[in-house]
């Protein structure tokens, strides 16, 4: 796995980071600097911290999952981006600024929209050299995006209707098979 690869489930799995930070941009409707960088900060920390525990669990495993790990990406990828992709479709009914209402539910939201990279962190098990490198590209990634969806929530308001849970969940497929296939091919 190369740093390109990482980056783009960098930015898959910040995509729910970016619509979330998008609603929250809308809600809050003047630029407040502090607000956003604290979810940007809580967004890429959990983004960053997610992984490492998904990884601590799959190294106790290791020698069970180095047989299947292709298959095990594959699989957890394809979830993951089948779920962003129905998120993506789904309708939201209420934009609330989560950025405002303090730390408990902006720590909540950070975690809610990191799960998926709790389970992309067991994918990282038979690349250690590169696993320092993955979690910090995938939390600079999410702190950008989240910063990025702010200010474009910001901006365009409601008119701006983009749906990048699809876009990041057909990524998310993507990588998965690219990596099945490498596997499998060479």
């Amino acid at each position: 796995m190369n740093t390109f690869t990482i980056t783009i489930i960098a930015v898959a799995l910040a995509m729910d980071c970016f619509a979330v930070s998008i609603a929250n941009g809308i809600a809050l409707k003047k630029v407040k600097l502090l607000p956003i960088f604290k979810m940007a900060f809580l967004f890429g920390l959990f983004q960053g911290i997610m992984p490492v525990l998904g990884w601590a669990a799959g190294i106790s495993f290791r020698s069970l999952i180095e047989r299947w790990d292709h298959w095990i990406a594959l699989i957890i990828l394809t979830i993951l981006g089948l779920k962003m992709i129905h998120e993506g479709f789904s309708q939201k009914k209420e934009v609330s600024c989560y950025a405002e209402q303090g730390w408990k539910p902006l720590i909540l939201l950070a975690i809610a929209t990191s799960i998926d990279a709790l389970a992309t962190g067991i994918m990282f098990v038979p690349f250690p050299s590169i696993f320092l490198k993955a979690i910090i590209i995938i939390g600079v990634v999410s702190f950008i995006f989240s910063i990025l969806g702010n200010f474009i929530g910001l901006f365009f308001g409601k008119k701006f209707n983009l749906k990048v849970e699809i876009l990041g969940g057909l990524v998310l497929i993507g990588i998965g098979i690219k990596i099945f296939v490498e596997h499998t091919l060479f």
